[in-house]
């Protein structure tokens, strides 16, 4: 079994090549739920749904977020109405956090609802939220404005200077059931293509996992979400220069030295790959970039190597 720790569309394409690789009982993902939010007093979990709706093949690629065929009915009238749309939910997604909600406000856990919607919409692979206790990521903008993560990402369009990044109730935030079991029982955890400082970062930040993993970190591969200094996908390269560090795969090796023992970078990078190893991770190189699911399988297939998971399906095809 290999457990992933994910958050965003990069994380969920990755997982989608693990899926053409394994058998689904053998991937456990642990997503990121401090991008979690109330919006229009329903409880949305992107990072969760991302995941959710790729691996049931119901995403839509093209935007990167939300489903495949979506109407907007209820977005339009509630401009016409004039009330607040910066955070476009679709007529189909809106069913999924209308179910959601209802169910925490009888009383499940985030993980027992992760796991109804799952099933309902066909997800192989199981799904655990990072915890069933609320953690929000919020932004402190260079103004000194403090802001949630969506209000920074979103309606902002990530296109401000920050200072500063914390996560609401992370000190009593627990892991959530099955989180330290599967880390436990993994024989390779590999950490995804994700924002290493607001996708990751809140999962690690969870009561005991990041001590497990720095125990651990011999059979942990993280992937570099940066490719020649750049995010493919969101604003993980100026954070990590606005934070004090720098956009570059040795940074990137820099921020998961303790929990990982081995950083997969792209093949334009392979000029870093002493660096990486002098900040502290092996170096593998490999083409990293996911154009489509037979690169995103192959990907895949050089994580499990690097970790030496032995898996036993076909080549690639």
């Amino acid at each position: 079994m290999i457990v992933a720790l994910a958050g965003g569309v990069g994380a969920a394409r990755m997982l989608r090549g693990l899926a053409q690789v394994l058998p689904a009982e053998d991937i456990v993902t642990i997503v990121n739920t401090g991008d979690d939010e109330m919006i229009h007093g329903l409880h949305v979990s992107p990072d969760l749904d991302t995941v959710m709706y790729t691996l049931a093949g119901l995403a839509d690629d093209q935007r990167g977020w939300g489903l495949a065929g979506e109407t907007w009915n209820v977005m339009e009238y509630l401009e016409e109405l004039g009330g607040e749309t910066w955070f476009r939910l679709g007529d189909k997604d809106l069913a999924t956090h209308l179910y959601r909600t209802g169910r925490l406000s009888q009383g499940a856990p985030l993980s027992q609802v992760t796991a109804e919607l799952a099933a309902r919409l066909g997800v192989p692979a199981r799904l655990l939220p990072m915890t069933d206790d609320e953690v929000r990521t919020r932004v402190r903008l260079s103004s000194g404005e403090e802001v949630s993560f969506q209000h920074y990402f979103v309606r902002l369009s990530h296109d401000v200077a920050i200072s500063a990044v914390r996560f609401h109730g992370i000190d009593e935030a627990r892991p959530a059931p099955g989180v330290m079991e599967a880390l436990a029982h993994a024989g390779a955890v590999i950490i995804c293509p994700s924002n290493p400082v607001v996708s990751i970062g809140p999962i690690l930040a969870i009561e005991g996992v990041r001590a497990f993993l720095a125990d651990h970190r011999g059979r942990v591969v993280a992937v570099s979400p940066l490719i020649a200094g750049k995010a493919l996908k969101g604003p993980a390269d100026r954070m990590l220069v606005e934070l004090g560090g720098e956009a570059s795969v040795v940074e990137v090796a820099r921020t998961y030295a303790d929990v990982a023992g081995t950083l997969v970078i792209d093949e334009t990078d392979r000029e870093q790959a002493d660096l990486v190893e002098g900040a502290g991770c092996r170096a593998v190189v490999a083409r990293a970039v996911m154009h489509d699911l037979r690169s995103a399988e192959l990907l895949a297939r050089a994580v499990l190597d690097a970790a030496g998971y032995a898996y036993s399906t076909p080549g690639p095809r």
